[in-house]
């Protein structure tokens, strides 16, 4: 099995220039010229994915506190749930990502890897921010702790750490392709029902402060699923022998069974909203939407989205400026001030 080389960190003799330069197995020098860039898609993502930095304290928690202790029971549950769940994926991007980069041979994808993983970080940071606001000192180590104790939840975060574990140890070419598609299901999939959970709470005029949040990780997320969207899409260009729809499929199918069994276990029929079979219906919806994003046959061809009426929020449909900027590469200025414009309109 071939292998995928980690690159030198010091190499007087690589080739930096366009026609040699290659997503992985290349011959780089490590040095940032920026000017003779081979992939032109990395620019425009560069310009995109800074002009989205924003600060978590900005966002005024104060009424989400009170709202923490008047939720349902369900809602409570659901809350630190999927905040625990959130706490993980990111936490785990922020690590993984610099091995991935460690096998990147191109300068300018480094570049939006290294923006990547600052914004993963930004987003850890940002549910310490939400947890010290709003949660009881007393429970506060058991969101950060539940993936230990939680069979399903563990389960869940077991197969992306596995995948992302055997690359560390042995980095062969199918262990490498997992990775990346794992990263992209990850940053794909497995986020949105938990996103759907919180704007469905701001609609109801409770978490807007947390909402607001999500919002804005919402839109760094949708950055990263088309940044590893080019980077498969290069892959397969490059190593057309590579059977990356394949694997691609073969994982989908795991993630979009495991993420519906997570979301059964941790809202199931019991938020207002949201039900075991709009889970089922949105989960599908959402796998064919990435799946034709990569130019791959959907594997859920009759499934509809049942959540139209929160898409205005996560903007994964293609009506807003995310979509607008992301999947039809057209950059445009969507900083904090823009992303938080609160939900009297809702």
């Amino acid at each position: 099995m071939e292998q995928v080389l980690i690159k030198k960190m010091f190499n007087p003799e690589g080739d930096d220039s366009i026609q040699t330069r290659r997503i992985i197995n290349g011959n780089t020098t490590n040095i940032f010229n920026l000017n003779n860039v081979r992939y032109l898609w990395a620019n425009q993502m560069y310009r995109t994915m800074m002009a989205n930095f924003w600060i978590p304290e900005k966002v005024d928690l104060s009424k989400d506190k009170n709202d923490y202790f008047n939720l349902t029971q369900e809602e409570g549950i659901a809350y630190d749930g999927i905040l625990s769940f959130l706490i993980f994926l990111d936490s785990i991007q922020t690590n993984n990502l610099p091995n991935i980069s460690g096998s990147i041979t191109a300068p300018e994808i480094n570049l939006l890897l290294a923006i990547q993983t600052f914004q993963e970080a930004i987003h850890s940071q940002s549910y310490q921010y939400i947890i010290e606001s709003i949660v009881p000192v007393e429970k506060r180590n058991t969101l950060y702790d539940m993936w230990r104790d939680d069979e399903i939840l563990f389960k869940r975060n077991k197969l992306v750490a596995d995948i992302y574990q055997a690359y560390i140890e042995s980095p062969i070419m199918d262990n490498f392709v997992k990775v990346i598609v794992s990263n992209f299901l990850l940053e794909a999939i497995y986020f949105y029902n938990g996103f759907n959970f919180f704007y469905l709470l701001a609609s109801r005029n409770k978490m807007l402060g947390t909402s607001d949040i999500i919002r804005l990780i919402n839109r760094d997320e949708l950055s990263h699923v088309v940044l590893f969207k080019n980077i498969i899409t290069e892959l397969q260009k490059e190593c057309p022998q590579l059977p990356i729809e394949e694997i691609y499929n073969n994982l989908l199918k795991e993630a979009v069974e495991l993420e519906i069994q997570w979301t059964h276990h941790i809202i199931g029929d019991t938020i207002l909203g949201i039900t075991k079979e709009s889970t089922e219906q949105y989960t599908r919806w959402l796998a064919n939407d990435r799946s034709i994003l990569l130019g791959y046959t959907p594997l859920y061809p009759e499934e509809k989205n049942p959540y139209t009426h929160l898409m205005r929020f996560a903007d994964v449909e293609g009506s807003g400026e995310v979509k607008s900027n992301f999947f039809e590469g057209t950059v445009t200025a969507y900083n904090m001030s823009s992303a938080v414009d609160g939900w009297e309109d809702f």
